[in-house]
């Protein structure tokens, strides 16, 4: 072999390593996105339930209830007893209407007992009684004064028992919280709901986030809002290329996940990043992913 193709070769090798390197990704994790499991909010059985996992929801979208029987039944009567209370204050109105009359009725009569004594045909008892009259009118108006306002502090109290449980009954229907795909159900129709117990998990799939871990040399290089290439497998020989978006750089260093195959790589401290990017259906949660960044 001649110098000259000795050279030659070393150039290729040297391209050919240059290349493998370009090739390379900056940084290996998996896609997720963000899952919310929706619990029962009131106890009670199941009456209807109509999803199943892999079904699109829209936000408020409507998806079962739990029967409220009951919590309709004490509605109702929390009314009558809202409507029996309230009828007692006509009652209590029409007894301070006579009262009020009757305070008229002595002043009237003041009035004349003063004239009178002022003449001295009347003597001080009779101003003295009818002045008691009207203390003893008074106090008796106040008292029932009083007992009206205690109805109306019950009629009130009452009120407030209906508004909660109206709210009951209202949580006592399912409404899908936010837009995207069930992955998990967790109840079905017929089953005895309790307040708290996961009905079923949801994620939004149409955007995910990329979480790769980058060494300590690489993160002078990872910028939040700076854009990345992504690769994942399409197929046993080809990846597909996508771009993303750096949202979120942990302010700390962890050792590398498990899932990283090598032990020694395991040891080895990074920092988790986060990369938004839209799905057009093909990420999957859990699916590897690689990205390469370009300089911002």
């Amino acid at each position: 072999m001649t110098t000259k193709n000795f050279f030659f070769i070393l150039i290729i090798i040297a391209l050919g390593s240059c290349k493998n390197n370009e090739n390379q990704p900056d940084a290996w994790g998996t896609f997720e996105a963000t899952e919310i499991t929706v619990s029962a909010m009131a106890n009670g059985k199941i009456l209807q339930f109509n999803l199943q996992e892999g079904m699109l929801l829209d936000s408020g979208q409507l998806v079962g209830f739990v029967d409220t029987t009951d919590l309709y039944l004490k509605k109702l009567q929390a009314i009558d007893q809202r409507n029996a209370t309230a009828s007692k204050k006509s009652d209590l109105l029409a007894q301070i209407a006579v009262q009020e009359q009757n305070r008229e009725n002595i002043l009237v009569d003041k009035k004349r007992v003063e004239n009178l004594l002022r003449s001295g045909a009347a003597t001080q008892k009779q101003m003295d009684d009818i002045t008691g009259a009207l203390s003893l009118i008074d106090r008796q108006i106040m008292a029932i004064e009083a007992q009206f306002r205690g109805l109306e502090d019950q009629i009130r109290s009452i009120g407030q028992q209906i508004a909660q449980l109206e709210e009951a009954i209202r949580n006592a229907y399912i409404f899908n919280p936010v837009p995207g795909t069930v992955l998990a159900k967790f109840a079905e129709p017929d089953e005895v709901a309790v307040f708290g117990k996961p009905l079923y998990k949801i994620a939004d799939l149409s955007e995910m986030t990329l979480r790769v871990y980058v060494t300590g040399a690489q993160l002078p290089e990872v910028v939040i809002g700076q854009k990345v290439t992504i690769m994942y497998d399409k197929n046993r020989n080809e990846n597909t290329t996508t771009s993303g978006i750096i949202s979120w750089v942990s302010p700390t260093a962890e050792f590398t996940p498990k899932t990283i195959q090598t032990k020694e790589e395991r040891v080895n401290l990074v920092y988790a990043v986060k990369v938004h990017v839209k799905n057009d259906g093909s990420m999957k949660i859990g699916m590897p992913g690689d990205i390469k960044l370009i300089n911002p």
